[in-house]
């Protein structure tokens, strides 16, 4: 849902005008009285202030919105750009036949291992926003007695809306494929939040700035250390390492002028050399083959003016030990001397049970951060969040198609988060 703020000398004027702006289907939040201040203030009428949300059709992000230049992420900003749009919600006597198909409602009854506990720790949430209004969390001015009960009475209905708002965006992100293990602990996380008897706006606020810090700040390639940076790209088949690899080097040479060479380890398949000999040969950039892990180092000797080496590597099955083992000792046989680092490519549109697979397996190889590939074939990205929390890998980039060397970006933690809570 879209959610906005009117103001009005009464209740009705400002409800009258969030009706005319977003429409008569409009869903009344919070209405909260605004008293005038300074010294003139008590001669001054009160204003109210009215929190409307309106449900909208598109739930989810275009793969085109995640098409923008390379560029560096310094800094992650915890403040939205621009309002965050999710799914809109009504109220439970006008919804009831609906819920009853909900995602939601499905996993509470349920009794999978992933959602034991669910409906206890919903209604917890529940009883702290009652019992947040005791009568101990008031002091016993006999004067302010009415107002504290009409206080009282305000945020106990803005927390019944925020106990079914906290209930939404659980479903939200279920919807986008957060697995239910994250989602669970993202819900367990506003425990004091809700007790707080914040508003809707702050829970979006908060949920938001939580899934940015699961993120972290992404790490792309870096070129501040001594030449050449030697990057091994590492994944299963069929993911887009090669074509991959021909996007960073393209970046790196095109955009920021760095000298780039290419090194591939994967002579299993002939298509995958002739691809990256012809990226090079576009370049005009070296390229060379190597056949055995004597030959790495001598390779990467012979490149020491450049300032990247990307050195490509065969995908293999998760049962087959004897390449894992060749990769492993071809990335562990570079000289010390040189500054080395690994990424694992994988793709979005890989199930979240073989990622996991995948992520134990290439574990095992060496110490990698993550590019996620084929962004542009698939509208929910729960999985980054996955991955990202179960491997506790850093992320780097992102890639949607496969014009070289465009449809590549450094991973952008806000679009994402955007697009997990049910955003454009």
């Amino acid at each position: 849902m879209i959610i906005n703020k009117f103001q009005g000398k009464t209740e009705a004027e400002a409800i009258e005008k969030a009706k005319k702006e977003m429409g008569m289907d409009v869903v009344i939040m919070n209405i909260r009285t605004i008293k005038p201040k300074g010294m003139f203030g008590a001669l001054k009428k009160a204003t109210y202030e009215v929190t409307a949300a309106k449900e909208e059709t598109e739930q989810t992000m275009s793969a085109n919105a995640f098409h923008s230049p390379l560029k560096a992420h310094e800094q992650i900003n915890f403040t939205a750009d621009e309002p965050i749009q999710v799914p809109s919600f009504k109220r439970r006597e006008e919804e009831e036949a609906a819920r009853k198909a909900d995602v939601f409602e499905q996993v509470l009854k349920e009794s999978r291992p992933d959602t034991n506990g669910i409906e206890e720790r919903l209604d917890n949430l529940q009883n702290m926003i009652q019992n947040r209004f005791s009568k101990d969390t008031y002091e016993d001015d006999e004067e302010e007695e009415d107002l504290e009960i009409e206080k009282k009475e305000k945020i106990k209905a803005g927390g019944a809306e925020n106990f079914h708002f906290v209930k939404m965006l659980y479903k939200t992100l279920l919807g986008n494929d957060v697995s239910e293990i994250y989602a669970n602990q993202i819900l367990d996380e506003l425990g004091n939040v809700m007790k707080a008897g914040n508003n809707v706006d702050y829970i979006l606020s908060n949920v938001y700035q939580k899934l940015i810090l699961k993120f972290g700040q992404p790490k792309p390639i870096d070129l501040s250390g001594s030449k050449p940076k030697v990057v091994f790209i590492i994944g299963p088949t069929g993911v887009g390492k090669t074509t991959t690899i021909a996007k960073i080097a393209s970046k790196y040479k095109l955009e920021q002028g760095k000298k780039v060479a290419f090194l591939t380890a994967d002579t299993y398949r002939i298509a995958a050399t002739e691809q990256l000999r012809t990226y090079a040969n576009i370049l005009d950039e070296p390229f060379t083959i190597i056949y055995s892990m004597e030959e790495m180092n001598q390779a990467i000797e012979n490149l020491e003016e450049f300032d990247l080496v990307l050195v490509d590597t065969a995908g293999f099955s998760h049962k087959n030990e004897a390449q894992r083992e060749d990769i492993k000792e071809l990335i562990e046989s570079v000289d010390e001397k040189y500054d080395k680092s690994v990424y694992l490519v994988l793709s979005a549109t890989t199930k979240y049970k073989d990622l996991l697979d995948i992520i134990d397996i290439y574990r095992a190889i060496a110490n990698y951060k993550i590019i996620f590939t084929k962004l542009d074939e698939t509208s929910t990205y729960g999985n980054l969040l996955n991955v990202r929390l179960y491997s506790e890998a850093e992320l780097s980039y992102i890639t949607n198609g496969q014009n070289v060397p465009d449809d590549i970006e450094i991973f952008d933690t806000q679009k994402i988060v955007k697009n997990l809570l049910g955003g454009k």
